[in-house]
């Protein structure tokens, strides 16, 4: 019963925050989710570690952190766009430290350096696009779309998770994550999708063609996402990436379906979405 209690009002706390940080203003958007980036990332190089990988993680962090600023200022009009290009250097940077180093296995530790920021820097940053759209949008800050988002991927989890429970019998892949039923996916799904055809009547910025898109995406990506983090665990013996959410563990736990989600949605709305 504790452990119910700690879990619920953790989650509680975690929703808040995240509601919080992408409703109110964009600067606190910027404050927040930089900083569940960092987080985050500094959890996945701990797992990478436990691996045999020494990542460079000032180096990582850093350069995950330059790439969420460079993304919000672009998006907010800030800066030129052709700042971007500046990302190239990150990974110039990364196996320059290298050359400096001592270790036997430069290239692995420049690659989990590398990994750190493509798998958890980049999609942080993009969701500076998906909360200032572009100029089809006359709000400019228009926190709607991320919004739904979130209340896709929270029905998604919570469905999958109460229909794979009642009827759960054929395992995705029980090697990787044995709780996780075909069952479950396809009743999470149905959830998702009507969560979308309800964020298409509250959020009508994005036709209900797109809402329903999206939460196929999720659903199939996010299941990918959640998957990859498993097998990611597994392989290093690790039960949680954290324990700063008590009863969640930590904050890759929480994101890791959203970071396989959001660069496929990203890529959407922007052919498709008009963004």
């Amino acid at each position: 019963m504790k452990n119910l209690v700690q879990r619920s009002l953790t989650g509680f706390a975690y929703i808040v925050i995240v509601l919080a940080g992408t409703i109110i203003h964009p600067y606190l958007f910027a404050i927040v989710f930089c900083t569940l980036l960092l987080f985050t990332q500094f959890e996945f190089y701990k797992i990478t570690e436990t691996n045999g990988f020494v990542p460079h993680r000032i180096v990582g962090l850093v350069s995950g952190g330059l790439l969420f600023v460079a993304f919000f200022l672009v998006a907010n009009k800030l800066i030129s766009h052709k700042y971007i290009f500046a990302i190239i250097l990150i990974p110039l940077i990364t196996y320059s430290v290298e050359v400096f180093g001592k270790s036997s296995t430069s290239l692995r530790n420049s690659l989990a350096t590398m990994a750190g920021i493509i798998y958890i820097a980049l999609p942080f940053s993009l969701l500076n696009f998906l909360i200032i759209p572009g100029d089809n949008f006359n709000s400019g800050f228009y926190p709607w779309i991320l919004v739904g988002l979130f209340l896709i991927i929270w029905m998604y989890d919570s469905m999958a998770y109460v229909v794979g429970s009642l009827f759960g019998k054929h395992k995705i892949n029980p090697r990787i994550s044995p709780g996780k039923s075909w069952e479950g996916l396809i009743g999470g799904a149905v959830f998702a999708v009507i969560m979308g055809i309800l964020n298409a009547v509250l959020f009508q910025a994005l036709s209900i063609t797109n809402w329903i898109v999206i939460a196929l995406l999720t659903v199939i990506f996010g299941t990918c996402g959640d998957l990859f983090e498993s097998k990611l665990k597994r392989e290093t013996g690790v039960k949680d990436s954290g324990t700063i959410l008590p009863g969640h563990g930590g904050f890759l736990d929480r994101f890791d379906s959203l970071l396989f989600a959001i660069p496929v949605i990203f890529v959407w709305l922007n052919l498709f979405g008009n963004i």
